[in-house]
């Protein structure tokens, strides 16, 4: 995800559970139940697909519950047992702290935990070789324009989060996280000189700190690099809504009122080392700086509607010179705009428990932005931006069944951008992806998607790029295998797929660095692959 998609795990709270908690199945699901999902079912799943995913791992717990159970009853028969003379209060004492130790380990409140996020798949195209693919492939895909991923990822991308919780005498709670990612285009099975590999997060959190009194009673405070617990995708898409992240601190869940849950929090990015231009003799040599993005963020809830608004400061950031080019004899042709310095951004998104008073859920964001909050998708990510640049994002999206074994998940992604990069320029795309299943039988479904994307590119000259206007779109047809069909967050899958693509003509020219227009990627093609998914 996130990309994806990129983001696309978040971390949910366990609560206690007793002893008497193991007695019985209904009981064993409520307790699994406060396990939570984590990654993007948890973040995008309505109450009933939610429900569905538990029933999976029920019976786990249930075979942990019963394994606390039996050395419950062990240590006590040990109790009964014991002479008078071996000190019952203190071994009365041992057992049930050593009893409580068991429980909390059995349902997930203490110990080691891991999940994942991964996929693999072999794109290739109508002569047999691999093809160029990817939700973000069109000329928009630069500036966030997603397309349908379905068929359309030739990657291998994996996230392995590593979690241990720990519970205090006193109540409070401990969680330290760290997440590993690796991904790759290569389909070798060694690839050391084509790898990413990168350590995405390392933090840790505190919740349920007794001395957290009044409006912070059940707040919980976190330091650490981290994806922000907020952030929220549009799956189908590999992109998210909104992401934010960096290395900061904050502090989630103050509640100000009945209906008003508060978060507030500090992250610092670092952007990459940019070339700085003396515009009075631009002969000079130039040099090499850098600078870190502060970003402040109140992140509010009132109910289903969630406000979010950031500041963001970058000292020094408008000295960067943000397109030097130099001819093949290194003379200077250009040196672009200054970067913005300053920047505000703010999102209104609804976050909805039915499908539009439908079975099923939806969400809806519009979000804007100015300066450095121009990037309204990665927020403080993109040090380029102008201080006149303005941007505004429509995203939504939902998941509901029209029959008993048909599913769909339409949505919407469009941005407009206006003086984003140089002055005068305007960046205009819109997505429609159409997501549907049709449940076969308990291990089988066939999934079909129709992507489509208009844009209206117009970078005023802006890395070399030319103004171009055209469609792209993608229809995929992939047989799905699964252990268990039930809803879009049902994973692991294998997909086989077919997919076939097109767009105009005109867009093959918007850049010589991006895919289009490349021998053999020109539109009007098939492609052909295998891919697994699986999150837990």
């Amino acid at each position: 995800m996130h990309t994806t998609t990129p983001g696309i795990f978040s971390a949910t709270t366990v609560t206690a559970v007793s002893r008497k908690t193991f007695r019985t199945p209904l009981a064993v699901a409520v307790a699994t139940a406060s396990l939570g999902l984590s990654g993007v079912a948890s973040a995008n799943t309505g109450v009933e697909e939610r429900l569905a995913e538990l029933e999976a791992r029920i019976a786990s717990a249930e075979q942990r519950a019963a394994d606390a159970e039996r050395r419950a009853e062990i240590a006590e028969q040990n109790l009964e047992s014991a002479p008078a003379s071996s000190a019952p209060a203190a071994a009365s004492q041992d057992v049930e702290e050593r009893l409580a130790a068991v429980e909390r380990q059995a349902s997930g409140e203490e110990g080691f935990s891991f999940n994942v996020y991964a996929r693999s798949g072999l794109l290739l195209g109508e002569d047999g070789k691999s093809i160029n693919g990817g939700p973000y492939v069109t000329p928009a895909g630069s500036l966030g324009g997603a397309v349908g991923r379905l068929g359309n990822e030739p990657d291998t991308y994996s996230e392995a989060i590593l979690n241990y919780r720990m519970r205090f005498d006193n109540g409070a709670k401990a969680r330290y996280t760290t997440m590993l990612a690796h991904g790759t285009d290569s389909s070798n099975d060694w690839v050391g000189d084509d790898t990413n590999l990168n350590v995405r997060q390392v933090y840790a959190e505190f919740s349920d700190l007794p001395s957290f009194t009044g409006a912070f009673e059940n707040a919980s405070i976190w330091a650490g690099k981290r994806f922000d617990r907020n952030n929220f995708d549009i799956h189908w898409l590999d992109s998210d809504v909104v992401f934010l992240a960096g290395t900061g601190a904050g502090i989630y869940d103050m509640q100000f009122a009945d209906n008003w849950k508060s978060s507030f929090s500090l992250y610092g990015r670092s952007f990459s080392d940019y070339p700085v231009v003396n515009r009075e003799n631009p002969g000079l040599d130039d040099e090499k700086s850098d600078t870190d993005n502060l970003v402040l963020t109140s992140n509010n809830y009132f109910g289903d509607v969630q406000v979010m608004i950031n500041a963001m400061s970058a000292a020094d950031n408008d000295e960067r010179s943000n397109d030097v080019r130099r001819d093949e004899d290194e003379n200077l042709i250009s040196i672009g705009e200054t970067g913005a310095d300053t920047g505000w951004h703010t999102m209104v998104a609804y976050h909805g428990d039915n499908f539009f008073g439908g079975e099923g859920n939806f969400k809806a964001a519009i979000l804007h932005g100015q300066g450095l909050g121009a990037e309204v998708k990665g927020l403080g990510s993109n040090g380029d931006l102008t201080e006149d640049a303005t941007t505004t994002r429509l995203a939504l999206y939902g998941t509901t069944y029209i029959a008993p074994n048909w599913r769909v998940a339409p949505s919407i992604l469009a941005e407009t951008s206006d003086d984003r990069f140089a002055s005068g320029d305007s960046y205009d795309w819109a997505t429609l992806n159409f997501r549907v299943a049709n449940e076969i039988n308990q291990n089988f479904e066939m999934q079909y998607e129709t992507s489509y994307q208009w844009m209206d590119l117009d970078p005023q000259g802006y890395g070399g790029r030319n103004a171009v206007n055209g469609d792209y779109m993608k229809f995929t047809i992939a047989p799905t295998f699964k252990p268990e069909v039930g809803g879009f967050w049902k994973r692991p899958e294998i997909r086989l797929f077919a997919s076939y693509t097109d767009w105009d003509e005109e867009l093959n020219g918007y850049a010589a660095d991006d895919a289009f227009g490349d021998e053999g990627f020109t539109g009007g093609q098939w492609s052909f692959g295998v891919q697994t998914e699986v999150w837990f």
